[in-house]
C-alpha cells in the first residue's frame, strides 16, 4: 500500500507546532517560576551543549531534569531508556537537499550541483531519571559530586579562571579585603580583586562572578542592579555545572525589566547569561574533575 505525499499545508503543520512550542517556552521566562525553572535546569544539566532555545524547551517540559541526552547517547553511557517513558521534544538541525524545478532537470541530466539547506525538526531526548543501567555494565558518571562553598575541593579551577582573565586582558590579585565586598572587577584598570581570606571554593565563586563582569556585564550598559542580577545568575549556573554548591544563593529574577517589549528584554537577558556562562564553562572544561560526557550540540 502506497503513502500519499503530503501537500505544503500539511508539511507546514508540524513546523508551526514546533514554533508555538518554542514561543510558549520563551514566554515562560516572563514568570518568576518559569525564570527559576530555566536557571535551575541550566545549572543542573551543564546545558551549554544545547542551544538556548532547547534549554527553554527542556525547562518547560521537564523542570526536574537532572541530565538530558538522546536514546543512543545514553546507550554510550551504559544506560537505557525505560520502555514507555515520555520523551522531551527539542529541535535539531537537519541538512536536506534543496531542489528547484530547473535544478531537478539538471540533476536528471547529471549536470546539477547539489544544494542543501538547514531545517529544524523535533527530536526526542530523555532525562537520566527515565533510564536504567544496562545489565552487566557500570554506568558512566554524569555529574561531578556537589561540594560545599567553604571547602577547597575546587582549587584546581583557579588557574583556568585566572588564565581566562589574562586572555581578556585582566590581572587577578588576591588580598585581604575590609568591608562587605568579597571582590570586584575594575573595568578601567582591567583588574580583578578577590578576598584572599575567603575559603578556596568561595574564591572560585567570586572569580566566576567578576569574570562575568569582565565579559561584558557592566554597570554602564545594564545599570548596577540589573548587572548584579545577571552576574549572580551566571555564577549560579557555572558553579552548579562544576559541582560547587551555591544552594545558599537565591536565583535572581529579572522579569519586569522590559516594560515595553517585555519578552524581547527578558529573552535578551537570558541569552546574555547563557552566552557568558558558556564562555566560562569552556575555559573550565579541560580542568574540571568528573566533567559529564558532552552530547553533540543540538542548536535551535
Amino acid at each position: 500500500m502506497g503513502y500519499r505525499k503530503l501537500n505544503e499545508s500539511e508539511r507546514a503543520q508540524p513546523r508551526q507546532a514546533d514554533r508555538e512550542r518554542l514561543e510558549k517556552a520563551a514566554r515562560a521566562l516572563l514568570t518568576t517560576e518559569g525564570w527559576k525553572r530555566w536557571v535551575q535546569v541550566r545549572s543542573r544539566n551543564g546545558l551549554a551543549r544545547y542551544s538556548f532555545g532547547n534549554q527553554l524547551l527542556i525547562a518547560l517540559q521537564r523542570p526536574d531534569a537532572n541530565y538530558v541526552a538522546g536514546f543512543r547517547a545514553f546507550l554510550e553511557l551504559n544506560r537505557c531508556v525505560r520502555k514507555g517513558e515520555r520523551p522531551i521534544r527539542i529541535l535539531a538541525p537537519m541538512s536536506v537537499r534543496q531542489r528547484e524545478p530547473e535544478q531537478a532537470a539538471r540533476d536528471t541530466a547529471g549536470e546539477g550541483e547539489e544544494r542543501r539547506r538547514i531545517v529544524f525538526r523535533a527530536v526526542s531526548v530523555f532525562d537520566v531519571g527515565e533510564t536504567e543501567a544496562l545489565p552487566g555494565t557500570e554506568p558512566v558518571p554524569l555529574e561531578p559530586p556537589c561540594q560545599p562553598i567553604d571547602g577547597a575541593t575546587h582549587a584546581h579551577l583557579l588557574p583556568s579562571l585566572e588564565r581566562l582573565a589574562q586572555e581578556l586582558g585582566y590581572t587577578v590579585t588576591r588580598r585581604p579585603l575590609e568591608g562587605p565586598a568579597d571582590g570586584w572587577c575594575d573595568l578601567g584598570k582591567h583588574e580583578i580583586v578577590v578576598n584572599a581570606e575567603l575559603a578556596v571554593n568561595a574564591q572560585v565563586r567570586v572569580l566566576v562572578h567578576e569574570l562575568a563582569h569582565a565579559l561584558g556585564i557592566g554597570y554602564r550598559d545594564y545599570g548596577r542592579r540589573r548587572a548584579e542580577v545577571l552576574v549572580d545568575t551566571v555564577t549560579y549556573i557555572v558553579c552548579g555545572s562544576v559541582g560547587l554548591d551555591t544552594s545558599g544563593a537565591t536565583v535572581s529574577y529579572v522579569a519586569g525589566w522590559g516594560e515595553s517589549g517585555g519578552l524581547d528584554a527578558i529573552r535578551g537577558c537570558a541569552e546574555a547569561i547563557d552566552a557568558i556562562a558558556r564562555r566560562i564553562e569552556d575555559g573550565l572544561r579541560t580542568e574540571a574533575q568528573a566533567t559529564p560526557p558532552r552530547q553533540a550540540s543540538l542548536a535551535a
